[in-house]
């Protein structure tokens, strides 16, 4: 009785709100991607001058 009154309902409310919200949804999650899980493009050096104990200085 009422669902199919609503599924049509629910469509036109969820068009809109897309239309006025656009995709607030990114394609990818950063999760999905290396640099989600801590991997990096750069080299091994540039992640050894990062990590460099407070006590070695500069």
């Amino acid at each position: 009785m009422g669902n199919d009154e609503e599924q049509p309902e629910k469509a036109a409310r969820r068009r809109r709100a897309e239309r006025l919200l656009g995709n607030l949804l990114p394609d990818q999650t950063r999760d999905e991607s290396g640099d989600g899980w801590g991997e990096r493009a750069d080299s091994r050096d540039e992640e050894l001058k990062r990590e460099v104990p407070p006590h070695h200085g500069d």
